[in-house]
């Protein structure tokens, strides 16, 4: 019991549940949206309502899709950005498809691992000019408009352009983060404060924020294209600023970029297919997880229990030591999809699965801030997009008068040789962030998404499993406390071969928690849980479900 002192929080708290209400869960916190014609999630309640206009205006759902996440670069800045980079699944109903974009950037043609050696770095630096990559969102947009938009982009960008020229004001758990972080970067870097202070402070909740510098920014890219991003005066300002800072990133990095459209690949789960997409992301990670847990009769595991949490641990312990090893650029080294998503592979790597708590390789260790958001429309098109600066509000560095910050994903990559994620120059790093989609026979189930670093598959995990095996409605399964579990390290920052330890939010049985001592586990409290977001579509009824959690300031709104 030497770990006992750490349960104290969890069990003084374990037993608190959302207010009492007479249909749902003990721990739901509201009901589902619902409604016939469109729906959108985001992370954001202003960018929420953005995105339903657009639709009202006769937009589809990419285009809100679109419109909210530019609201969401001004208004959640510290997750999310024009400096950073997106992935999408789209569901088209016109083809009764889906569509994965992998609209990622990579690194700087001029940067060398050698570089790194020369100068003595054993891990690339989270902040400064060096981790800082291509940022793919804009060129993202403007792919995802290409294929499936309906409005102009001068009027789908218009909503953020006039919040960033009048000021919106700042959320309770946006303000925290900027307090956190404006602070600490503009003691480091120039023009953080100029960007994202009032008055030289950073902005609490309840003041009114403006960003000009970004609304100056949208309107050049909603007149001049993608290309006034990556080929224009901005990509000439981004390319100045970051060799005067000491980094590499440049103008023809800027020029040559392009996103990819690619195939999002599936396993199907108790007669539910679910989707993903390839590496350089991480998403398949949680279809290996599910192929292992699959092989359990959850229809005599209750949710919550000792066995639910020990399963879930130990299969997300085996997925991840192929995210270590395998997980990368797909345009550099070959990645083995198939075989890692097969269900004979499962086979074998359950049989390791044992009574007691595994030890196992941590492998990559990430956290980061993020936006998920879902968008729907009265044609049935569906659209999971995910879109980061990577760490906090990314790299530090912020371009002079353009309005948001580069992001720092180029961190991800390892300065190990030999490694699938080794640094080269023009390649993607490893990429946390990832968009989920879930169909059933066929037709389009539920598009959703989890942020918060590499806890993203094993949240993904605990969704499919709140739906299906636990029989949660679309709210529940995102309010039901959730568990992370997390690589150990070593007080020199070192990997250590563990068990590691299963972070748990409140809501679970003290019980459980000793008995998952007694089989081996650390287990700990707070990690990163949230945020979500979903969207369903009922086929019988012909309506969408939407769900959006607590953990964030988000909302869910339909008409």
């Amino acid at each position: 019991m030497k770990y006992f002192t750490v349960f104290l929080v969890v069990l003084a708290t374990s037993h608190i549940y959302a207010q009492d209400r007479l249909t749902g869960a003990g721990f739901v916190t509201r009901s589902e949206v619902i409604a016939k014609n469109g729906m959108v999630a985001t992370s954001h309640p202003l960018a929420t309502q953005i995105g339903l206009d657009i639709l009202k205006q006769g937009g589809s759902a990419i285009d809100a899709a679109i419109s909210a996440n530019a609201a969401l670069g001004l208004m959640e800045p510290t997750g999310s950005g024009i400096g950073g980079d997106l992935f999408a699944i789209v569901w088209d109903a016109k083809t009764q498809q889906l569509y994965g974009l992998n609209a990622s950037g990579r690194s700087p043609e001029k940067l060398t691992l050698q570089y790194f050696k020369d100068n003595g770095y054993k891990k690339i630096p989270s902040l400064g000019p060096l981790p800082v990559s291509v940022p793919g969102c804009v060129d993202g947009w403007f792919e995802l408009h290409k294929k499936f938009g309906k409005l102009p982009m001068d009027q789908i960008l218009a909503p953020a352009i006039k919040y960033a020229n009048e000021g919106f004001p700042v959320t309770e758990l946006i303000g925290y983060y900027l307090q956190q972080s404006v602070p600490y970067l503009a003691s480091k870097f120039p023009n953080v404060m100029d960007t994202y202070g009032i008055n030289g402070k950073a902005p609490s909740k309840g003041k009114i924020f403006k960003n000009k510098y970004l609304a100056t920014t949208y309107a050049k890219i909603a007149k001049g294209g993608r290309d006034a991003f990556y080929k224009g005066e901005i990509a000439k300002t981004i390319a100045e600023f970051i060799k005067e800072q000491g980094g590499f990133l440049n103008y023809n990095d800027l020029a040559t970029h392009k996103s990819e459209w690619v195939n999002p690949v599936s396993t199907n789960y108790r007669g539910y297919d679910i989707w993903e997409l390839p590496p350089n992301g991480q998403g398949i990670a949680a279809l290996q997880m599910l192929n292992i847990i699959e092989q359990y009769d959850f229809s005599k595991i209750k949710y919550g229990s000792v066995d639910h949490i020990h399963i879930v641990t130990e299969a997300k312990k085996l997925a991840f030591e192929d995210v270590a090893e395998y997980y990368a650029d797909m345009d550099f080294v070959k990645v083995p999809v198939q075989q890692l998503i097969s269900k004979e592979y499962a086979k074998t790597r359950k049989e390791l699965i044992k009574e007691v708590a595994g030890i196992f390789n941590p492998g990559i260790i990430s956290g980061g801030d993020t936006v998920y958001l879902t968008a729907a429309d009265k044609d049935g098109n569906m659209v999971s997009l995910i879109q980061s600066n990577y760490r906090g509000m990314g790299s530090g560095m912020v371009p002079p008068k353009l309005g948001f910050m580069l992001q720092d994903r180029g961190e991800l990559f390892s300065l190990e040789e030999g490694k699938f994620n080794t640094f080269e120059p023009k390649k993607r790093p490893f990429h946390t962030i990832i968009p989920a989609f879930i169909t059933k026979n066929g037709k389009p189930f539920v598009s959703f998404g989890v942020m918060g670093g590499d806890f993203q598959p094993q949240g993904h995990v605990q969704i499919v499993m709140n739906l299906i095996d636990f029989g949660m409605n679309l709210q529940e399964a995102g309010d039901a406390p959730r568990i992370e579990h997390v690589g150990s390290s070593s007080p020199t920052g070192e990997k250590v071969m563990d068990t590691g330890e299963i972070k748990m939010e409140s809501g679970f049985a003290f019980d459980v928690i000793k008995k998952l001592i007694a089989k081996g586990h650390k287990v700990g409290y707070g990690g990163y849980f949230g945020g979500y977001q979903a969207i369903m579509y009922d086929s019988e009824n012909g309506v969408y479900y939407g769900a959006s959690e607590s953990r964030k300031d988000g909302q869910a709104a339909g008409y």
